[in-house]
């Protein structure tokens, strides 16, 4: 690496207000204190698996379990530095697996099962992990996918009535002990891969500190103290999950509501029966349940105090709805996994009458101010920055930016030009009526699709695209949905009048997985391109409009 890129990243994790230092040093020193803070009977998290069933496990039996498997991993010959690949989905073991990852140093990368078996082979060999964790209904499908001549593959899952020995395995582990209090915030943590306009995943390195400040940061903004429970039903394969009801929470030793899975018809219910105080959302969940409330009335909780949401295009339509029919503030913000998770927000505490301005009076709803560990700017193309309601890419740099992309200079170069990191969206700001500079995201520079709070890269749709029966010619279009946020369509040349558009979308449900799946096709005569030859993606979402209400299913 450079000289100057590493001066541009060095910079870029840097910060005009000064280094933003978390409270805890370490994932070793938080558990630390929290065994000897709170009671043997102090609840750290309560799961709900997919039948609804529950259960709960209290802060001291967490921290002995992250403990014993700790010394499961340093067992089998893991040591400080290495890193480790999970194959699972919403369950207490999943977090255990992560915490007592972070607690002698490891590295975790998590794997999206939803994701198509090239994605996962391609992280797992990849990433150079040395140990697979899959819990046992992906086992066969994980086993098919990695070398065991280059990493262990053991069988996870504490739910099969004795069927696996893992936890007969790890539970035989005496709990490994605490070391004197140190600091391990240059540890690498986290490696999250995300999709890139050309379809290759980018590696995401983040470490012990952009986690540990992003968790505090978020923390203090939403006044998350020991008495406040968090409700999880975002996947936590992503940062969301990781990072925002998990990380956030056991900064401040608060209770965690896990679900397996959403469930528009449950979600009130657990709120209330678990004293609900906070839940992080993506767009989609907020349509999901204003339409299942059309026809199921509820009574709101009171214990609900917000509901936090990112991670994928909110509408000021969307959010004044959600808002007026349940009673209940969005605190609407924006972030990205190369910044742990969230690097603003709107803030708690301003009048009515500024958070329904910044909601729906700009044609985009506000993401808010910047937390105090970043700074935010709107930057030109030369990285100038730019006046109020002037559109440029929105920028960051601050304690939570990540270390870099995993062994690609290429797009370390690109993202960190000028000191700061380059988000590759657009956007602009304003001084609201407070003096607080406020932010907000009008759509993307970087052609990616974000599909319920997930990126999906065009290029590996376009690909499938060209090989599809008919098709002479044709690009993916991410166009605005009411559900959502963005759904996949596709602007096809045909060969000839005969082509069927459903032979094209049943191909494509064969090479793809559902969600990144073209929807809808529309006929042309001709792409939208540059001088240069570039696709012009965003010049044709209006010819897919129509579709904007259309609930596609499998």
């Amino acid at each position: 690496m450079s000289t100057t890129l590493t001066e541009n990243i060095q910079h870029a994790r840097s910060s005009t207000k000064g280094l933003y230092l978390p409270s805890i040093h370490s994932f070793h020193d938080l558990l630390l204190n929290h065994l000897t803070e709170r009671s043997p009977d102090d609840l750290f998290m309560i799961y709900y698996d997919v039948e609804s069933k529950r259960s709960s496990i209290t802060y001291h039996e967490f921290i002995r379990k992250v403990r014993q498997t700790a010394a499961y991993f340093n067992t089998v010959g893991l040591q400080k530095g290495d890193r480790i690949t999970i194959a699972s989905h919403n369950h207490p073991d999943t977090i255990i697996q992560y915490v007592a990852a972070w607690f002698i140093g490891l590295s975790v990368i998590p794997l999206n099962m939803g994701e198509d078996d090239q994605r996962l082979a391609y992280i797992i060999r990849d990433s150079n992990s040395k140990l697979l964790l899959a819990r046992s209904e992906y086992f066969q499908r994980i086993s098919t996918l990695a070398d065991p001549n280059q990493i262990m593959i053991q069988e996870v899952d504490t739910d099969s009535n004795g069927q696996c020995l893992y936890a007969d395995i790890v539970d035989s582990y005496d709990p490994l002990p605490f070391l004197p209090k140190h600091a391990m915030l240059d540890h690498e943590a986290l490696i999250v891969y995300t999709s890139g306009t050309t379809g290759v995943p980018k590696a995401v390195i983040l470490d012990q500190q952009n986690l540990l400040v992003d968790g505090d940061c978020i923390a203090n903004w939403h006044n998350i103290t020991k008495q406040t429970t968090m409700m999880c039903v975002l996947p936590i394969h992503h940062v969301n999950g990781i990072v925002v009801t998990h990380v956030t929470p056991l900064m401040k030793g608060s209770t965690i509501v896990l679900n397996r899975k959403f469930s528009s018809e449950q979600f009130f219910d657990r709120i209330a029966k678990e004293h609900v105080s906070i839940v992080s959302v993506v767009p989609t969940l907020l349509s999901y349940l204003l339409q299942y409330h059309k026809d199921h009335p509820i009574s709101v909780p009171d214990c609900i105090s917000h509901i936090i949401c990112g991670a994928g295009p909110l509408t000021c339509e969307l959010a004044i709805n959600f808002e007026e029919r349940f009673k209940i503030p969005i605190i609407h913000g924006y972030g990205l996994s190369e910044t742990t998770c969230y690097s603003c927000f709107l803030p708690l505490n301003i009048s009515e009458t500024i958070h329904q301005t910044m909601i729906g009076s700009y044609g985009f709803p506000s993401i808010g101010t910047p937390l105090p560990c970043n700074d935010m700017e709107i930057h030109d193309e030369k990285g100038v920055a730019l006046p109020e309601l002037v559109r440029g890419e929105i920028v960051i740099r601050g304690s939570n930016v990540m270390q870099e992309y995993m062994a690609n200079e290429n797009a370390n170069s690109d993202a960190f030009t000028y000191g700061w990191f380059r988000s590759g969206d657009e956007g602009f700001w304003i001084k609201g009526a407070d003096n607080l500079p406020y932010y907000f995201i009008t759509g993307r520079i970087k052609e990616l699709i974000i599909r319920g709070g997930v990126n999906l890269a065009p290029l590996e749709i376009d690909e499938v695209l060209s090989r599809a029966p008919g098709v002479a010619a044709g690009i993916c279009v991410g166009f605005e949905h009411e559900i959502y946020g963005e759904e996949v369509g596709a602007l096809i040349i045909p060969e000839d009048e005969t082509v069927n558009k459903e032979d094209i979308i049943a191909f494509c449900r064969v090479h793809l997985p559902f969600s990144k799946s073209p929807k809808c096709i529309i006929f042309t005569n001709e792409l939208p391109i540059t001088s240069t030859g570039k696709y012009q993606r965003n010049k044709v979402k209006d010819l897919f409009k129509d579709f904007s209400s259309i609930q596609f299913t499998s």
